[in-house]
């Protein structure tokens, strides 16, 4: 029995949201469906809260030994805590044994202490499909069976001729063919010939999907470097000035360095709005007259 199973808490803020949720999950048919077939198979009656009536873990583990006699060998009829929490540990185990997955089963909290009532409901349906599929019947038709494995062996030179085999993912070559296909270099027809369509009288003419040079003409182009037009001489925006570069092109001519201190600190002040930058250039002069 494990000791994980009992030291769970009251859960609060989102915890406690998760198992709102988990307990809007809980489908009151199904409990209905689950009451009649414990009761058919044990001959024993629940009573109206079906978490109360299971609490103890006594209807469970007559429900098992009765599915798979000798599961449980003892049943604590006691009232107190711990003989009940040792029954469902029991119940747990003897479901592990008969075949259950151990993420269908619940934990002993689940129920004792209704933490999770939907969980407890999903693995008495669980317990339900896998009674069916081992033939046991009753007068309500519960759960669902489980398929059977179907195994096969193949011997050694039946594994080694699908070797040989290539899936359809893996792709393939055979019924590939060149037949049709015109010499390398030539040009290559963008219609089908089998189809209705009349194959074009001019052997050189070239499909828009393979592009093309007709048409092309560098009437107007000027000569290697020269002054290239940014302006549309058909709208009569022609500049009187040729010289002019535009601000696209960049502009270089009237540049100097005149004012320039080179290894000196640049002013960033501009003499015109500032008074104190002629004050403050004296005294640089002077220092600089000093060194």
């Amino acid at each position: 029995m494990s000791g994980s199973q009992f030291n769970k808490g009251p859960a609060y803020g989102f915890s406690a949201e998760v198992k709102n949720k988990i307990a809007q999950k809980y489908d009151p048919q199904k409990e209905a469906e689950l009451r009649v077939w414990i009761e058919d198979i044990t001959r024993m009656e629940i009573g109206d809260n079906f978490q109360l009536g299971l609490k103890d873990g006594v209807i469970l583990c007559e429900l098992i030994n009765r599915l798979r006699p000798g599961s449980v060998k003892k049943i604590n009829r006691s009232k107190l805590n711990w003989h009940q929490l040792e029954n469902l540990s029991n119940f747990i185990k003897a479901m592990t044994d008969y075949g259950l997955k151990l993420h269908d089963i619940f934990e002993a909290n689940d129920l004792f202490e209704n933490g999770n009532m939907t969980q407890v409901q999903s693995t008495l349906l669980a317990l339900a499909s896998m009674a069916k599929t081992k033939g046991i019947q009753t007068h309500v038709d519960i759960g669902v069976k489980y398929a059977d494995r179907q195994e096969r062996s193949f011997d050694e030179e039946t594994l080694k001729a699908g070797q040989c085999v290539i899936g359809l993912q893996m792709g393939t070559n055979k019924c590939a063919s060149q037949a049709g296909m015109t010499a390398y270099g030539t040009r290559r027809h963008l219609y089908d010939p089998k189809s209705n369509i009349t194959p074009p009288v001019d052997q050189s003419t070239i499909s828009l999907q393979m592009g093309t040079n007709k048409g092309a003409s560098q009437v107007g182009m000027t000569a290697p470097g020269t002054r290239r037009h940014i302006y549309d001489t058909k709208l009569g925006t022609e500049k009187c000035d040729n010289s002019t570069a535009s601000l696209q092109m960049g502009y270089c001519q009237g540049a100097n360095q005149s004012g320039q201190n080179f290894g000196l600190g640049r002013q960033i002040y501009d003499p015109k709005y500032c008074p104190a930058g002629e004050v403050m250039k004296d005294e640089n002069e002077e220092n600089h007259m000093q060194y």
